[in-house]
Order: structure tokens, then sequence, then C-alpha cells
């Protein structure tokens, strides 16, 4: 990892490049542009294009490329070949950030065997196999790396109608911690984000329903649904030097949901 120097700051990203999934839209979308609006170049990865995002981050000055790819069925080796893809076209990869998910609300006794498997496959399944192969790549070189994943509010909470998201971002949280524990003598970083109630695609069927959203609104101390860039500092954080000594924290940012 690029050397910050005396006296540099530390939540700069200057000569970072980072791996971002899920960044055509909502989440993935913000933690990209803020790793490029503290300096990192970007490899956008979403199973759509990404212009919206490419067009922000080159009005930021930051190069970045785009890896079209389902995160559904992915196995070890297409995901050692994303980490590979984006080594050779930005020519380093420093961080990963794992934000990609999926939500099939649908009460337990009536889940669709389907769709349990595609959320768990999504949501945990792949975040695992991009964290091996991106700690993998990090361990060769010997020079460290970040990894961000994106866990959830039902990473500390049951929720309602969400089981198979619950179980997924449960995993997450505990993946983060034990990956943490293997990779810190590496210096590589693992930590997670846990967005409260946000704003984005996963979420709209909640908010247009006037009773739950009232619901959710007079629990969150800010008084408002989370917009995607206020996770943007979070990330940045996590992702840069300032976090050098950041180990295995899943950091809620919520609005203050959890000290209700």
């Amino acid at each position: 990892m690029p050397e910050t120097g005396r006296g540099a700051d530390p939540f700069r990203l200057e000569g970072r490049a980072a791996l971002v999934t899920g960044a055509a839209q909502g989440i993935g979308q913000a933690l990209a542009l803020g790793l490029a609006e503290a300096g990192a170049d970007l490899a956008l990865l979403d199973r759509v294009p990404c212009e919206g995002t490419g067009g922000a981050i080159a009005a930021q000055g930051r190069r970045h490329v785009e890896i079209q790819a389902d995160l559904n069925g992915l196995d070890a080796g297409s995901a050692e070949r994303i980490v590979r893809e984006a080594v050779e076209r930005l020519g380093r990869l420093d961080i990963l950030v794992n934000a990609a998910g999926i939500l099939r609300r649908s009460p337990a006794l009536e889940m669709a065997e389907a769709d349990w498997q595609e959320v768990l496959d999504v949501d945990l399944s792949a975040v695992f196999y991009l964290c091996q192969a991106a700690a993998c790549h990090y361990a060769r070189s010997e020079a460290g790396g970040k990894i961000v994943n994106v866990a959830s509010m039902l990473s500390f909470q049951g929720g309602i109608n969400a089981a198979s998201y619950a179980a997924a971002k449960s995993g997450v949280a505990g993946l983060t911690r034990a990956l943490a524990n293997e990779l810190a003598p590496l210096g590589i970083n693992v930590n997670a984000l846990a967005p409260g109630y946000f704003s984005t695609a996963l979420t709209e069927g909640l908010r247009q329903d006037p009773e739950r959203s009232a619901q959710i609104l007079s629990r969150i101390p800010a008084g408002r649904w989370g917009d995607p860039a206020d996770l943007k500092g979070a990330a940045v954080f996590l992702a840069s030097d300032a976090a050098a000594y950041v180990h295995g924290i899943v950091l809620p940012v919520d609005g203050g949901w959890l000290a209700r």
C-alpha cells in the first residue's frame, strides 16, 4: 500500500485503486463516488452498465473501468478472474468494497427455495469469494490492503419478512470478524458498514407503505431515512490509512436507530 508520508492526510486515497460491487446505483454507487472524491481510481462492478457512476467519477478527475458480472452463482474461480481483471486494467488493487446485495421479501413460511438461495449466493457467498480473491492478491503483493463489506441493521436484528436477508447479512458480520482475525497479521484490514434504513431500491416498498414508513421514522433519532451519500465518510475512513489499526468492526450508520 502506498506510504502517506509524514504530515500527509491519512484520509486521502491518491495512488489507490478500489473495486466496488453493485456500483451502478444506490449504496454501491455512493461508495464508489466517495472513494473517487478521496482520490482513488475505481473498478466498477455490476450486472448492468455503470455509465452514471463512471461519468461522475470522470468528473472528479479519476480513472475508472467497468466490469460487468452477475454475482448470482459466483464461484471462487470467477471471483479470482474479476480481481485479476481489476488489477490488470487499473495497474493495482488496494481496496475491495462489497456493496452489491439483493432482498427477497416474503414470510418465512412462504419463502421459495430459489429466493432463499439467490439471496445467500449474492449477499454472502459472493462476498466471501471476492474477499478471498482480493486477500490472496494482497498477500501475494505483500503490500496489505483494505476490505470493506456492507452489512445491515439486520446483522443485529431479525427484521420482518426478510429471513434470507437477515441470515445473509448476519453472515457478513460474522465473516468480517473471522477474516479480520486471520488477515490482520498480513496487513489486511477487514471491516464492514451496517447501513440503517436508507432510501434505496431495496426499501422502496417500505417507504411507500405509510404505516411501516411512519413506524420506522418514529424510531430514527435523526428523523429521516438515510441517503446513500451519508455512507461516504465512513467508507473512506475504513478504506484509508486513518483506519490502519481498525480490524473486524461492523460500523452502524443508522441515524441513531440502534441507540433507541
